[in-house]
C-alpha cells in the first residue's frame, strides 16, 4: 500500500530518499489473531453484516501520491479570523526565533576545538571547513559547541498586572505576478510543470528565473521534485553542459538528502549514510559533493567525540608529549541542514537554562509538601518534583493525565501562573474537562467538546501563536510560571526550541507523555533524547488504564499483543481476505454494527489506517463513507456541508473537523469547537476528509469508539509505537479489520520504531552541572 511520509509512519525511513513502502498482495485473513475474542465477538457486534454493499467497489481505486509540498505549503491557508490566521501568526512566532537563533549565532566566534586527530573523509571535510574561514572558498556557516552554562540563580521575575502583546512581525507578500510569469516560462522551456511556479518563485525569492536557468538542480528547493525530475529539467535547459559529475547537480542532491531526512525525523545524517546515499543517487564524486556543499553553507558538519565506547581510550598514557599526538580522538562526523541544527542548539540552550536555574519560588516548602501530601501516589511525586525543580518529565498514559491535573490544580492554589498545552484541540478540550471534574475551573461552564474562556489549557501551536494562552510579558516572554506540555512525544527540535526559548527566568517546564506513542511528524526525538539523557526528574505514573482496552495497550507497550476478556465488547476483531471485504467490513462498522451494538454513534466513531493510498487508504475509505454518510457532489472543492474533514494549517498538525459552510471568503470548519476559514485557493492544499485518518494524524486525540484497519498489504507498514498509537485512539470501544494475518504479533513482538540520529544529548552532555 502506497505510503505519503508526511502524515504517516512510513515517514521514517532507515536512509534518507526511501520510496513509500509497499507490501506485495492482499493478505488472506482466515481470521487468525492474537489480539481479542475473535469470530463470536464479530458475529454478536457486527449482526447484518452479511447485507449486500458495493461501497468497497466505489472505493478501490489506487490514490495518486499527493504532492509533497502540500504540508509544506500550507502555512498560510488557514485564516481563523478575519485579521490574522493561526498560521500566520504561527509564523511570525517561528520568525522571531530564528531571527534570535541568528543572533546568538552570530556572537558565537570560538574556534573548533574538537576533531584536531582526525584523518580520511573526517580530515578531508575538517580541511574544507578551515579552507572557509581562511577565505579560501566561500564563507560558509560552520556548527560550534557551545560552552557549559553555569549554575545561576534565576532572577526574581516582577509581576506584571497583564501581558503585553509583541510587536508583530511583517508576514512576507507572496511573490509579484511578473517573477511568477518569469519563473513559468523558464519552467515551460525545461519540461516542467507550470504550476511549480508560484511556489518556486516564492522559495527562490528574487531572481528566480535567473537562478533555475543558472542552476537547474534549484529545482529540487521546491517541495515534492525529485532528482530524476530535477535530471530532465537540466537536460532540458542545459543540453551537453548537463552531467551527472556537474558540482551543482552533486550540492543539489546532498541538500535534498538532507531535507528527505528530516521528512523521516533525523535532524542530521552520519557521513557514512549520506556518502552512501549520494552514490544510490548517481553522484560519481559523494566526497566532493558534500564538501562542496559545506563550503557554499548549503549544509553544517559536525564532529561528536564518542567518549566510552568499547575500544575507545578513555584517556591517553602520560608517556610525553608525543603518545597524546599518536592517539586519534574517536569522533562521529555528521552533516545537517542548517535550519534544524540551529533549533537543536537553541533547544539544548534553553534546556540547560531551565536545569541549571533555581525556580522562582511560588509558595514556601511547607505549602508545596502539603499540596503533595493531599495528592496520592505519583502524583505527589510530581508535585514534589515540580517544587524545587525547573524541568521535569512525566510518563503514563490517558489515565496517568490525572497527574499533571493534581499539579496544575496545586500550582495555581499556590498562586502560580500555571497553564498546560497540548497538540491538538481534541486532547484540550478533554483536559479541560478533566480539570472541571477534578476541581479546577469548577466555574466554568463548558461541554467535554470545548473549553470555557478562563480554563488554563491551551494547544502548542495557539499558545506560541499568542492566539491562545496567557499572552506574552514585556519582554516577550510567556507571561507565565509553569508550563505543562502534554503530549510531549509530538514535540519537533523547532516547537520544542520555541517553547524553552519563550519561557522566562525562573519557570518552570513539565513536560508529559506516553513514551511509547509514535514520535514527532518533524524533525527530533526531544522527549525520548530527554528520558535517555536523565538530566533532570522523571516520574512514571502507576496509574493503568483501566478495563479490557487499557489491559491491550499496556501489552502493546511492552511488546505482548494478549488476549483480552471483553465481556462488554470493547474489543471486536473482523477478520477480512482482501482489500474489497477491507473496506465493506469498514462501513458496516461505522454506520450500523457500532451504532446498533455499542451505542456509539457514527459521527464518534474514528477509522484509522495505515496510509492514504492504496485500496484500503485514506482515500479509498472516505470516499466509501462520505457515499453512506454523507453522499454529495463535492459542491465546495470537493466538499459538501457536514462532510467530517481533518485540516492541517502546518506541517505535522492535524485538526479533525467539520465543514459548516462555504462562500466567498473560502471554506468555513468547525475544529475542535473553533471557527476556522479555509481560503479557496488553500483548500485542495490544506484539507482533506477526515472520516478515515492515519495514526499520525490521530495521535493526541481520542474518540468514544475506534475502527482501525489492517489491510493485508499493510504488513511492511507497521510496528509497535502504529499499533499502540492506533488502538489507544479509543475510549469505549475498539474494532479490529484483520488482514495482516501474524504480521500483526510480529510487528508488536518485533518491530520497535525506527531509529532517528539527533545532536540533543551531546550538545546538553556539556551544559548540564553533573553530567
Amino acid at each position: 500500500m502506497s505510503t505519503e511520509p508526511e502524515t504517516t509512519e512510513d515517514a521514517e525511513p532507515g536512509a534518507p530518499g526511501a520510496g513509500s513502502t509497499s507490501a506485495g498482495g492482499s493478505g488472506t485473513g482466515d481470521g487468525e489473531t492474537g489480539a481479542a475474542r475473535p469470530a463470536s465477538a464479530e458475529e454478536a457486534l457486527a449482526g447484518s453484516e452479511n447485507a449486500p454493499a458495493d461501497t468497497g467497489q466505489a472505493a478501490s481505486e489506487e490514490g495518486t501520491p499527493a504532492d509533497t509540498g502540500q504540508a509544506a505549503d500550507a502555512e498560510g491557508g488557514d485564516a481563523g479570523t478575519p485579521q490574522v490566521s493561526e498560521a500566520e501568526a504561527e509564523l511570525r512566532a517561528q520568525q522571531v526565533e530564528r531571527e534570535r537563533i541568528e543572533q546568538r549565532k552570530a556572537g558565537k566566534k570560538a574556534p573548533i576545538a574538537s576533531g584536531t586527530k582526525l584523518s580520511g573523509k573526517a580530515a578531508d571535510l575538517l580541511a574544507a571547513v578551515r579552507a572557509v574561514e581562511s577565505g579560501e572558498k566561500p564563507s560558509a556557516t560552520v556548527f560550534e559547541e557551545p560552552p557549559p552554562a553555569p549554575r545561576r540563580s534565576a532572577p526574581e521575575p516582577e509581576r506584571r498586572p497583564r501581558p503585553v502583546t509583541s510587536e508583530p512581525v511583517p508576514v512576507p507578500a507572496g511573490p509579484a505576478p511578473e517573477a511568477v510569469r518569469a519563473v513559468r516560462q523558464v519552467l515551460g522551456e525545461g519540461g516542467a510543470p507550470e504550476v511549480l511556479a508560484p511556489q518556486a518563485a516564492a522559495v527562490l525569492g528574487e531572481g528566480a528565473d535567473e537562478q533555475l536557468r543558472a542552476d537547474p538542480w534549484q529545482l529540487l528547493r521546491i517541495a515534492g521534485v525529485r532528482p530524476e525530475q530535477a535530471d530532465g529539467f537540466a537536460r532540458a535547459l542545459l543540453g551537453a553542459e548537463c552531467g551527472p559529475d556537474d558540482a551543482r547537480r552533486g550540492r543539489a542532491v546532498t541538500g535534498w538528502l538532507l531535507e528527505q531526512a528530516a521528512l523521516a525525523g533525523h535532524t542530521v545524517l552520519e557521513m557514512p549514510a549520506l556518502l552512501a546515499a549520494l552514490a544510490q543517487r548517481g553522484v560519481p564524486e559523494p566526497d566532493s559533493a558534500v564538501q562542496d556543499a559545506i563550503a557554499e553553507g548549503e549544509a553544517l558538519v559536525f564532529q561528536d567525540a564518542l567518549e566510552g565506547e568499547a575500544g575507545a581510550p578513555a584517556s591517553a598514557p602520560a608517556d610525553g608529549e608525543g603518545a597524546e599526538e599518536d592517539q586519534e580522538r574517536p569522533v562521529r562526523v555528521l552533516v545537517g541542514l542548517e535550519r534544524y541544527a540551529m533549533a537543536e542548539e537553541s533547544l539544548a540552550d534553553g534546556l540547560a537554562r531551565l536545569v541549571n536555574s533555581t525556580p522562582k519560588q511560588d509558595g514556601s516548602a511547607e505549602e508545596w509538601e502539603r499540596a503533595a501530601a493531599a495528592a496520592q501516589g505519583s502524583a505527589a511525586e510530581l508535585i514534589r518534583a515540580v517544587a524545587g525543580q525547573g524541568l521535569v518529565l512525566h510518563t503514563g498514559g490517558e489515565a496517568s493525565l490525572a497527574e499533571p491535573a493534581a499539579l496544575l490544580t496545586a500550582a495555581r492554589s499556590l498562586g502560580l501562573r500555571a497553564w498546560a498545552a497540548t497538540h491538538g484541540p481534541i486532547g484540550r478540550n478533554r483536559f479541560a474537562a478533566l480539570l472541571r471534574r477534578s476541581g479546577q475551573a469548577v466555574d466554568a461552564p463548558g461541554q467535554d467538546d470545548e473549553v470555557p474562556g478562563d480554563s488554563p489549557v491551551a494547544t502548542v501551536s495557539g499558545l506560541l501563536a499568542g492566539l491562545e494562552g496567557p499572552g506574552r510579558d514585556r519582554d516577550g516572554a510567556l507571561d507565565l510560571d509553569l508550563l505543562v506540555v502534554l503530549d510531549a512525544p509530538q514535540l519537533d527540535v523547532e516547537t520544542a526550541a520555541l517553547l524553552t526559548e519563550s519561557l522566562p527566568d525562573g519557570a518552570r517546564l513539565v513536560l508529559a507523555g506516553d513514551p511509547a506513542v509514535l514520535w514527532s511528524a518533524g524533525p527530533g526525538r526531544v522527549f525520548a533524547d530527554l528520558l535517555a539523557a536523565r538530566i533532570c526528574p522523571q516520574v512514571a505514573s502507576r496509574r493503568p488504564d483501566p478495563g479490557p482496552l487499557g489491559e491491550l495497550v499496556s501489552g502493546i507497550g511492552i511488546g505482548e499483543l494478549n488476549q483480552v476478556e471483553a465481556p462488554g465488547k470493547e474489543v471486536v476483531i473482523v477478520p477480512v481476505r482482501d482489500a474489497g471485504e477491507a473496506v465493506h467490513r469498514t462501513v458496516q462498522l461505522v454506520v450500523d454494527s457500532v451504532p446498533r451494538a455499542i451505542g456509539v454513534p457514527a459521527e464518534e466513531t474514528q477509522v484509522i489506517t495505515p496510509g492514504h493510498g492504496g485500496a484500503v487508504g485514506t482515500r479509498a475509505l472516505n470516499a466509501a463513507l462520505k457515499e453512506r454518510l454523507n453522499p454529495g457532489p463535492g459542491r465546495f472543492g470537493g466538499f459538501d456541508l457536514g462532510d467530517r474533514i481533518v485540516h492541517s494549517p502546518a506541517p505535522g498538525r492535524a485538526l479533525p473537523g467539520r465543514v459548516v459552510t462555504a462562500d466567498a471568503e473560502g471554506l468555513h470548519l468547525s475544529c475542535g469547537g473553533e471557527t476556522v476559514v479555509v481560503p479557496k485557493e488553500r483548500v485542495e492544499q490544506s484539507v482533506r476528509h477526515g472520516w478515515a485518518l492515519t495514526a499520525h494524524q490521530a495521535v493526541g486525540s481520542r474518540w468514544p469508539a475506534v475502527v482501525v484497519v489492517l489491510p493485508g498489504d499493510a504488513a511492511q507498514a507497521l510496528s509497535r509505537p502504529w499499533v499502540y498509537t492506533a488502538f489507544g485512539r479509543a475510549d469505549r470501544h475498539l474494532s479490529v479489520v484483520h488482514g495482516v494475518e501474524q504480521a500483526l504479533p510480529r510487528a508488536v513482538a518485533e518491530v520497535p520504531a525506527k531509529p532517528r540520529t539527533t545532536r540533543l544529548p551531546v550538545l546538553l552532555a556539556p551544559q548540564i552541572s553533573g553530567t
